[in-house]
C-alpha cells in the first residue's frame, strides 16, 4: 500500500497491481484487499490494473475464477492477463471489465496485435525489445490502445518466453516466481554478466512515443521501495510536462550500472548489458528522505468548484467534480456587514491534507452576516469527506457465474475431438534440411528460411513449417511472401510458438499445429486455441506429468508433448556475444559452476539459449498425448536417427538428460522464502 500511495501521490494515472495470486509478483507483498486499493485510488482520479497475468494450470481454474470475480466485484478498471483461458473468462462472464494483454505474450507485430483484437482485448502490452519504429508500424496497424514500458528492470529474454529459472530451479517466471538466475555471472568468453541488462529507461523519448500513437508508458518497479516509485514517476511526470526529468535521482535511488535505450533506438550492443555494484547500492541514501517528503502527504490532484452562499442564519457550501456534487450548511451569525469574500475565497481553498485543490470558487455572500472560520472550515471538510467517500465507493462489473462456469467445465468434451494415443513419434524437428531423418513414419518440422520448393513437393503433407518465434513489424511481409510461394509448391502445415504466426498461418490457409512456446497450460486454454482453428499444441514443457494428465484427459484439442531436445531456455534480442563478423551463428555461455549452455542465431535476428543438457523422457510412463516431439537443435543426423529409434523403444539414455520438470514440478507460491521476498 505504500508503493501504491508513493505512485498515485506523485501524480500516477493509474496503477497496477497484484491480488492474492496469479500475478507475475508472486513475491511481492500483494493485496489482500482489492477493495481497499481500488477504493483508494478511483477516489483520486487513478485507474487499477489488476495483474492476472501468469499461467493457470487445470486444477486453478476455479482459483483464478475466483480472483477475476474479486477483481469485478472490486470495480478494478482493467485486469492484465497471459493465460487465454483467463481472457476467455472475463470475455464471458464480465465483459464491462477491461481487458489488456500482458508483455508475458510477448506480441511483437502487427498480426499479433490483430489476433487480440479479434479474442476481444481494448489493450497490448507491446514486448520490450521493440524500436521506436517498430513500435510506430503496430500503433498504425490497430485501434487497441498501445501500452509500453517506459522504465524499469528489462528481462534478458522476451517475456513469456523466459524458462531460466523454472528449468534450473523450479521457479516459473510464467507463474511469477522468476529468481533471476539471468543476474548470476554468466560469461560470454572473457566477458561476465552476460545475461544482465540495464534498466531500460526511455523517459527522455516520452514525446517521440507519444507522436508514434503510444497512449499509457508504463513503469516497472512493483516490488522497488516507495522511493523508486516516487522517483520513476515524478521524472515520466516532470517529461510529459515538458520540464526536465531529474534522471540523476532516478540513477541514484536504483540502477544497474546505469541505464540503457537500446531496444528503442535500436542499438542493441554490449553498452546495454550492466549489474548492480556496491557503487550503484550506496548511491541510494543521499536521495532517500528528500524523495519520502515527495509522497509522505496528498498532493492536490482533484480539481473542484465550490460553490458559497451566505444568507441571514444559513450558509450553503456545495463542491462538485463534475460528476458528483454534495452540499453542506453551516450557522451563520448576525453581522451589520457583509462576509469578507477575500477572506471567504483564502479558507475554502485550504484544502490540505486532501487530494483535492479548488479550481474555482464561486461566492454569493451580500447580505449582512457572519460565517465564522470555524464554521467554514468544518463545511468545507465535511463537504470534501463526502466527496471523497463517494469517489471512493465501489462501482462492481456485474459478474456472470453461469458464464464463467461454461467457460471453465465446458471445453471437456471428448466427444468433440478425441486424443489419440501414439507409441511412436509423430514429429521431427530439425535444424537443416542437411540434417533431415526420414523414418518413412514421422512428419517432419523444418525452420521455414530452410525450406525450398523441391523440398515442400518432395515430403508433401508430412512437412511442417515452422515459423520463428519472434518476426519483427518489417520482416513480416518477407515471412508472409516466402509462405505464399511454398504453399504454390504444395506446402499445406505450420507450426506456431507466438500468436501472430497463428494468425499468419490461418490466414494463409495452412494447417496450424502449435508449439510449445504457446505456454498451453490448461483445458480450457486448449479450447480457446481449438476456437482459432489449431490442429493440435504441443503442451508446456514447465508442466509436471501430474498437470499433463490434467490438460490431456480428456481435451477438445489433440495435445503433444516433447520427449527429447534440448529445451529453449531464452529467446535473446539483445545479442550476449554481439559480434556478428567474427560469428558462425553457434557460441555457449557458461555458468559459475563451468557448465555450458548453447546459443543458436537465427539469421542475425535473434538467439535462442539452450539447455545444457537435453531432456529425454521416453523410458518413463508419461500421460497419454495426441504426439511426442523430438526438438533436434545440435545433433548430426546419425545421432537424430539413434535418437528416434531410441525413443521409439523406449530405451534407457546412454548420454546425460534432464527430466525437465516433468517429474519435480514447479515451486509454489506457498513455498517462498524469506530470502526471495528480500
Amino acid at each position: 500500500m505504500e508503493q501504491l500511495k508513493a505512485a498515485v501521490r506523485c501524480g500516477a494515472d493509474a496503477v497496477y497491481l497484484g491480488a492474492k495470486g496469479f500475478n507475475a509478483r508472486q513475491n511481492a507483498e500483494n493485496f489482500p484487499s482489492l477493495g481497499e486499493a481500488v477504493s483508494y485510488c478511483h477516489a483520486r482520479g487513478a485507474a487499477v490494473h489488476v495483474t492476472v497475468n501468469t499461467l493457470v494450470s487445470a486444477s486453478e481454474l476455479d482459483a483464478v475464477c475466483e480472483t477475476l470475480r474479486e477483481a469485478a466485484e472490486a470495480g478494478a478498471d482493467a485486469v492484465i492477463v497471459q493465460d487465454l483461458a483467463v481472457a476467455r473468462l472475463v470475455r464471458e462472464a464480465c465483459p464491462s471489465l477491461a481487458l489488456h494483454a500482458s508483455t508475458q505474450m510477448a506480441v511483437h507485430n502487427p498480426d499479433g496485435v490483430k489476433l487480440l483484437e479479434s479474442l476481444g482485448f481494448r489493450r497490448v502490452v507491446l514486448a520490450r525489445e521493440l524500436s521506436l519504429r517498430e513500435i510506430e508500424a503496430i500503433c498504425r496497424a490497430t485501434p487497441l490502445e498501445v501500452e509500453c514500458f517506459v522504465h524499469g528492470a528489462l528481462c534478458m529474454s522476451m517475456s513469456g518466453a523466459c524458462y531460466l529459472s523454472a528449468l534450473l530451479g523450479g521457479r516459473s517466471g510464467n507463474r511469477g516466481m522468476c529468481a533471476q538466475p539471468c543476474r548470476l555471472d554468466f560469461r560470454c568468453g572473457r566477458r561476465g554478466h552476460a545475461l544482465s541488462l540495464r534498466d531500460a529507461c526511455n523517459i527522455p523519448h516520452m514525446r517521440a512515443l507519444e507522436e508514434a500513437g503510444v497512449c499509457s508508458l508504463k513503469i516497472e518497479g512493483r516490488m522497488k521501495r516507495p522511493e523508486y516509485v516516487a522517483a520513476a514517476t515524478l521524472a515520466c511526470v516532470d517529461a510529459r510536462a515538458g520540464r526536465e526529468p531529474d534522471l540523476d535521482r532516478l540513477r541514484a535511488v536504483f540502477s544497474r550500472s546505469g541505464f540503457t535505450d537500446g531496444y528503442l533506438t535500436g542499438r542493441r550492443t554490449l553498452e546495454m548489458f550492466g549489474c548492480r555494484t556496491r557503487e550503484d547500492v550506496t548511491a541510494a541514501a543521499p536521495v532517500l528522505k528528500a524523495l519520502e517528503a515527495e509522497y509522505r502527504e496528498e498532493k492536490p490532484r482533484v480539481p473542484v468548484t465550490a460553490e458559497l452562499t451566505v444568507n441571514v442564519g444559513v450558509a450553503e457550501l456545495t463542491v462538485s467534480d463534475g460528476e458528483h456534487r454534495f452540499s453542506v450548511s453551516g450557522s451563520v451569525l448576525p453581522s451589520d456587514r457583509t462576509p469578507n469574500a477575500a477572506l471567504l475565497d483564502k479558507n475554502l481553498r485550504k484544502t490540505g491534507g486532501t487530494p483535492f485543490h479548488v479550481r474555482e470558487a464561486r461566492i454569493s455572500a451580500d447580505t449582512p452576516a457572519m460565517l465564522p472560520t470555524s464554521e467554514l472550515n468544518r463545511m468545507r471538510r465535511d463537504a470534501l469527506d463526502a466527496l471523497l467517500r463517494e469517489r471512493g465507493r465501489l462501482r462492481p462489473h456485474p459478474w456472470d457465474a453461469e458464464a464463467a462456469a461454461r467457460c471453465l467445465h465446458g471445453v471437456l468434451s471428448p466427444e468433440e475431438r478425441p486424443v489419440l494415443s501414439a507409441d511412436s513419434p509423430l514429429r521431427l524437428r530439425y535444424e537443416t534440411p542437411g540434417q533431415v531423418w526420414d523414418d518413412g513414419l514421422s512428419d517432419i518440422q523444418l525452420p521455414v528460411s530452410c525450406l525450398t520448393p523441391e523440398l515442400c513437393r518432395r515430403y508433401g503433407p508430412r512437412l511442417i513449417a515452422e515459423l520463428p518465434f519472434f518476426c519483427a513489424p518489417g520482416e513480416l511481409e518477407g515471412l508472409r511472401s516466402l509462405l505464399g510461394s511454398l504453399l504454390d509448391a504444395g506446402l499445406r502445415r505450420a507450426a506456431a510458438d507466438n500468436l501472430y504466426a497463428v494468425r499468419m498461418a490461418g490466414d494463409l490457409g495452412l494447417t496450424v499445429h502449435g508449439g510449445p512456446g504457446l505456454n498451453l497450460f490448461n483445458p480450457a486454454a486448449a479450447g480457446e486455441l481449438a476456437r482459432m482453428g489449431l490442429a493440435d499444441c504441443c503442451a508446456s514443457f514447465e508442466l509436471s506429468f501430474r498437470w499433463l494428465r490434467e490438460l490431456t484427459v480428456p481435451s477438445v484439442l489433440p495435445v503433444g508433448m516433447l520427449v527429447y531436445g534440448r529445451l529453449p531456455l531464452m529467446r535473446l534480442r539483445a545479442c550476449p556475444k554481439n559480434d556478428c563478423a567474427c560469428c558462425s551463428g553457434r557460441f555457449s555461455l557458461t555458468d559459475r559452476m563451468g557448465v555450458s549452455f548453447p546459443v543458436l542465431c537465427l539469421e542475425r535476428k535473434f538467439q535462442t539459449l539452450y539447455n545444457s543438457v537435453p531432456l529425454y523422457s521416453a523410458d518413463r510412463k508419461c500421460p497419454p498425448s495426441a504426439y511426442r516431439e523430438l526438438y533436434f537443435t545440435t545433433e548430426t543426423r546419425e545421432q537424430a536417427g539413434q535418437l528416434a529409434e531410441l525413443v521409439r523403444s523406449g530405451g534407457k539414455p546412454g548420454f546425460p538428460r534432464t527430466l525437465g520438470l516433468y517429474g519435480r514440478g514447479l515451486a509454489e507460491p506457498s513455498a517462498r522464502t524469506e530470502e526471495s521476498r528480500r
